[in-house]
């Protein structure tokens, strides 16, 4: 179900395995001043999302913000086929089944009216395949002062019931921090541009942290990302 976090924004959480751990994931939904819905890294539909979704208002963007979000975006697609889908660079080749209609790219400051961006660059994982570019963008609502990402960062802390998600959260180094995981800290490479455009999210003002994996930061939620940055970059911002 969705659940409403502040004015025009909501999000609706469900589980999620990721190599047989249970993270969970997270969908979030912007509404425009003309009523239309922006839905970010959509997660398996239902009727009860899909009547309150249409009580919003209409479903006119669907946003997949990194080549590891994209599980239910066909799906979503075929419940709203006349939103335009916006992607990542890349996933025009990673899953060449979507229609995907814009290309989300560098140059520009704001996606729509409402919304403004940064593509992160230089940002790796380590996943089954070795190194993997996440290719993720970030998304500010400054009517709402939130930052929202997929996987730059996440918050596991007590609130996850799963013992072997919040054990391997301490082992990673990202337990009850707002963070990147040692997995990802060891994958990336090129620090100078994550550098660059981490720079370039804590010029925004915001307070809240949406992130896909992990409990929502309410307060202070800048700080704690800067500071799990410098941690990640080993460096001052």
């Amino acid at each position: 179900m969705l659940r409403k976090i502040d004015t025009n924004l909501w999000v609706a959480e469900q589980p999620l395995k990721y190599f047989g751990l249970e993270v969970g994931t997270r969908m979030t939904v912007i509404r425009l001043i003309n009523s239309k819905l922006m839905v970010i890294s959509p997660i398996s539909m239902d009727d009860a999302i899909i009547h309150q979704l249409n009580q919003l208002g209409e479903v006119a963007y669907i946003i997949v913000l990194n080549l590891y979000h994209h599980l239910f975006v066909a799906d979503f697609k075929l419940c709203y086929p006349h939103a335009e889908l916006w992607t990542v660079s890349g996933m025009e080749r990673k899953r060449a089944d979507l229609q995907i209609d814009q290309i989300i790219t560098e140059g520009r400051n704001f996606l729509i009216d409402e919304v403004e961006y940064v593509l992160v660059q230089g940002f790796n994982t380590l996943d089954i395949k070795g190194y993997s570019p996440l290719n993720e963008c970030v998304f500010f609502h400054p009517k709402s002062r939130t930052l929202i990402v997929t996987d730059i960062v996440f918050h596991i802390n007590n609130q996850f019931a799963s013992p072997s998600i919040k054990l391997l959260a301490r082992l990673l180094g990202a337990y009850n921090q707002l963070r990147p995981t040692l997995l990802e800290k060891f994958a990336t490479q090129d620090q100078a541009k994550v550098k660059f455009s981490i720079q370039q999210i804590l010029k925004w003002d915001f307070e809240r942290v949406i992130m896909a994996h992990g409990s929502i930061i309410e307060k202070n939620g800048k700080s704690q990302f800067k500071a799990g940055y410098e941690w990640f970059l080993e460096l001052s911002l």
